[in-house]
């Protein structure tokens, strides 16, 4: 019985490190205009895309995405990359959404996931969520939670997609 729990385990184990890329789901998502888009729709020419889920009411969302727009005009000199900020507040709140945006003055593509459609589809529970896209669309790695400083995994990450 434990050679068989073992091997199970082991098995998984593989299948984990050799699991193919995923992609992002086809879920509607919109613009603040309004204007519906669908998730796998986005690109960036064969560039990396960095995707923040974010939402209002989160204080270290703000702060990921703040030190982002900070960084943004040298990292897209340097790299090509799309930044794409995903709100995951209710439509309630979507007026908020917009004045943050507007106030911040985010270069960013910025949708609502209102009903988090988006969210669920990529199994994300908490928020920031940060996914980097390869060239071709594919997720390449996740992280959640924001700590000062952690831009710089998310940059490192299209670096080495780059190279």
């Amino acid at each position: 019985m434990k050679k068989l729990i073992l091997t199970f385990i082991l098995g998984c184990v593989i299948i984990a490190g050799v699991q193919a890329q995923r992609i992002l789901p086809d879920v509607t998502v919109r613009s603040l205009s309004g204007e519906k888009i669908m998730s796998s729709t986005f690109n960036n020419d064969g560039k990396p895309i960095v995707i923040s889920f974010w939402a209002t009411w989160c204080k270290p969302c703000l702060s990921e995405l703040s030190a982002f727009n900070d960084e943004y005009e040298d990292w897209f000199e340097e790299t090509g990359l799309k930044i794409i900020a995903i709100s995951i507040d209710d439509s309630r709140a979507s007026a908020r959404v917009k004045s943050i945006v507007l106030g911040n003055d985010w270069p960013f593509e910025v949708y609502l996931d209102s009903n988090q459609d988006l969210k669920r589809a990529l199994n994300i529970i908490n928020v920031p969520h940060t996914i980097v896209l390869n060239g071709k669309g594919e997720i390449v790695w996740e992280h959640t939670t924001y700590n000062p400083g952690s831009e710089e995994e998310v940059i490192e990450q299209v670096r080495q997609l780059i190279k």
